[in-house]
């Protein structure tokens, strides 16, 4: 639905994206991460051509946006729809006048703008405030708003640009499941420009962290914290703070496939000795759990029989330190990505 091929743009001597490459297949979520200034902003304004690319392709719906004329473009953005940071909704119109907009700028007729618009505020949970104006409205339910205007004309693609920034948890949340629902009963494709790693994992199936204008790391979540221990796995899956227990061998435990609900037991029977949990962190992503472990064995356990007794189940194990006796640990060395929107120079 979305494929960017050596995307570069450029203010001046400034380069801001340099050759991205990124695909976000039909009806799924992608998620782009990333520090502040890193392009993530840019790159939402170069998918829908608010930012013409200083060079590469940017394809949506199989065409190349950056080498379509005018009225072509126009034509082709009515299949992308926006959400920023701010809903913008218009303040002298209701809820639902603000929905129905980019259908009266369609010239679409009157009942057909009020079937619509009806179907669209019943959709995102805002139908009982259609005659409200925003400012009558709560943050969360403002980006609701802006979420039905967004797929006013039937959009296939949904750029979500800091969409949840500055929400409370639970408008957050119920903006999530929104996205979620949009993917999975309307195959809506979204990009989600973003820096909470908490929506990351909560609905996206790839992911992609850009730094200083490059893509240093992408996949599907679920492969990215199952297959490495990157700044973005890391990130993604922060290991807790280590209970100490000097008298045991640390192990660091990573789940890389389906494991049984009992798999810790299971392990602790063949292993013929206790396995004591000192830090955890287990989530789902895309059905599937995947998480980060570090328990605590006794120091006579042979290595290669404990590393292969947790295989079996599914799971990767190294010691914590192997040369020698492990101490407590208090996690990661690399800060998950975070940080605020960035400003970038404008032409």
């Amino acid at each position: 639905m979305i494929e960017i091929s050596g995307l570069t743009k450029s203010y001046g001597t400034t380069t801001v994206l340099d050759g991205i490459d990124l695909r976000v297949d039909d009806a799924r979520i992608a998620a782009v991460v990333g520090p502040s200034g890193a392009g993530k902003s840019t790159l939402a304004r170069c998918v829908n051509l608010l930012e013409r690319p200083t060079s590469g392709r940017v394809e949506v719906n199989g065409q190349d946006l950056a080498a379509l004329s005018g009225r072509e473009l126009r034509r082709a953005r009515l299949q992308i729809g926006t959400v920023f940071q701010s809903a913008n909704l218009l303040r002298r119109l209701t809820a639902a006048q603000n929905v129905a907009l980019p259908m009266r700028q369609q010239r679409l007729p009157d009942t057909e703008v009020r079937r619509r618009v009806g179907e669209l505020l019943e959709r995102v949970g805002m139908l009982h405030r259609a005659n409200h104006h925003p400012a009558q409205l709560s943050g969360g339910q403002r980006q609701r708003i802006g979420i039905a205007r967004s797929l006013a004309l039937r959009p296939s693609v949904l750029l979500s640009d800091e969409a949840t920034s500055g929400l409370d948890p639970e408008s957050t949340r119920a903006i999530l499941a929104l996205l979620t629902e949009l993917r999975d009963e309307l195959a809506v494709t979204v990009l989600v420009i973003t820096h909470e790693m908490d929506v990351v994992r909560g609905i996206a199936d790839h992911v992609a962290q850009l730094d200083h204008g490059r893509i240093v790391e992408q996949g599907r979540v679920a492969d990215v914290v199952r297959r490495s221990d990157s700044p973005l796995a890391t990130a993604l899956l922060p290991m807790p703070t280590v209970v100490a227990a000097p008298e045991l061998r640390q192990w660091r435990l990573r789940i890389e496939g389906h494991v049984s609900p009992f798999w810790l037991a299971e392990v602790g029977r063949e292993l013929g000795g206790d396995v004591a949990v000192l830090a955890a962190l287990v989530e789902e992503s895309a059905g599937r759990p995947v998480g980060r472990l570090t328990v605590g064995l006794d120091r006579a356990h042979d290595e290669r029989r404990v590393a292969e007794v947790f295989r079996r189940h599914g799971v990767v194990a190294a010691p914590a330190d192997p040369a020698a006796p492990a101490g407590p640990v208090t996690g990661p060395a690399e800060a998950p990505v975070t940080g605020t929107r960035e400003k970038e120079p404008v032409a």
